[in-house]
């Protein structure tokens, strides 16, 4: 039985998009800026798969033998990792989701107190780091939870263990998230635990994301009714909410993931693993962090090395991202870029595809099925092996 992988590797934007400029995204180049500011990356297994051949990048050259590659763009708006993920399965989001660049209006602040039974403050955009340090000792002294939004369409609750619970705040979201419907259904709740003291806050791994169902069927749901098992690893399952999701694995952190990753590739007969690497985004892209940024690239370039030692013949493999968070930019919030594609798989050549995002869920479906699933936006890269 064939298996398929997509590896999502967060936030690696490779260019802007030609709207980029309507998101004030216009110039943005997460990986060719971070290359640029680096020095150059040192990625050796990302290069010999092609990944200088998708654009250039300093310090890892184009290769003469590459995997099937190219960029991904997305089909309808946003930079969210909501949409970016739920684009790359097929599911294209008939209008922009709701932000609030002022914070979130009194109506809605009044819903959420009355249905959570806590009170707030801040309730403005903020950094997720920096509003702990201006928020977190008022937090500890006043109980208020620490309400918080960004230029993505997301609400954030942020609370100390000692005032609040892991559990309790993520009843807390659940709440929040029946709030957040109708005009303001906002991509994602988001529970932002953390720990510590003033000048020494530390977040908790047990963030968790309450995510919108997705609008529209998606791949994951064609795969899961075809009797195809799907593997969400890290925030996979909640970035759909659960549905077309048949078991999640662990990955908060990469090294987690890719631990998770590896035990599926050696142990799964047949299926769909769906990963998410997610510090490249919430750990080292926000901070615009360029050495750490390079850092867990090269992490992850030693994982992917080993993953491919695991991969059989009739295994699909792909490398991918779902937006950029260029390092360059005067914000430290997501940029409208493509998605870079490497895509490993028997018959591949070395050919370049450039699509829609979607087209890495046509081209699972394709391969784990054996047909397309005509309802759904993208084209198969592997349709005419």
């Amino acid at each position: 039985m064939p298996r398929a992988a997509v590896i999502v590797m967060d936030a690696c934007g490779v260019g802007a998009l030609p709207d980029a400029s309507d998101y004030g995204d216009a110039g943005t180049n997460t990986l060719g800026h971070l290359a640029s500011l680096a020095g150059g990356l040192s990625l050796p297994t990302l290069q010999e798969l092609g990944l200088g051949c998708v654009i250039g990048i300093d310090g890892v050259p184009p290769t003469p033998t590459p995997v099937l590659h190219g960029r991904l763009h997305p089909l309808g708006p946003g930079k969210e990792s909501v949409t970016g993920h739920w684009e790359l399965m097929g599911v294209v989001p008939s209008r922009a989701m709701p932000t609030y660049p002022s914070g979130f209006p009194a109506a809605v602040l009044a819903a959420l107190e009355e249905a959570t039974g806590l009170r707030f403050c801040c309730n403005r955009p903020y950094s997720g780091t920096v509003v702990l340090d201006d928020y977190g000792q008022h937090h500890l002294d006043t109980g208020e939870v620490i309400l918080y939004t960004s230029a993505d369409s997301v609400l954030q609750l942020a609370a100390h263990v000692d005032v609040l619970s892991e559990e309790a705040l993520y009843t807390a979201c659940r709440a929040a998230r029946t709030v957040m419907s109708g005009e303001h259904a906002v991509g994602r709740v988001i529970a932002r635990p953390f720990e510590g003291s003033s000048g020494a806050w530390v977040r908790r791994p047990g963030r968790r994301d309450f995510a919108l169902e997705p609008p529209s069927r998606s791949y994951l749901v064609e795969l899961v009714e075809a009797g195809v098992a799907v593997h969400g690893v890290g925030k996979i399952r909640d970035l759909f909410a659960g549905v077309g999701v048949s078991e999640k694995h662990p990955g908060a952190t990469n090294a987690e993931a890719i631990e998770s990753v590896t035990t599926l590739l050696r142990t799964l007969e047949s299926g769909f693993v769906f990963v998410n690497l997610v510090e490249t985004d919430q750990v080292y892209g926000h901070r615009h962090d360029v050495a750490g940024f390079h850092r867990a690239l090269q992490v992850i370039d030693a994982a992917v090395r080993g993953w491919l030692t695991l991969l059989r013949a009739d295994d699909l493999f792909v490398l991918t991202a779902d937006h950029g968070v260029d390092p360059t930019v005067d914000h430290t919030d997501h940029t409208r870029e493509y998605a870079p594609l490497l895509a490993r798989f028997a018959g591949s050549g070395s050919r370049r595809w450039d699509g829609p995002l979607a087209d890495v869920g046509a081209s699972v479906f394709r391969w784990l099925t054996g047909r397309d699933a005509l309802s759904l936006p993208g084209n198969s890269f592997v349709s005419d092996l």
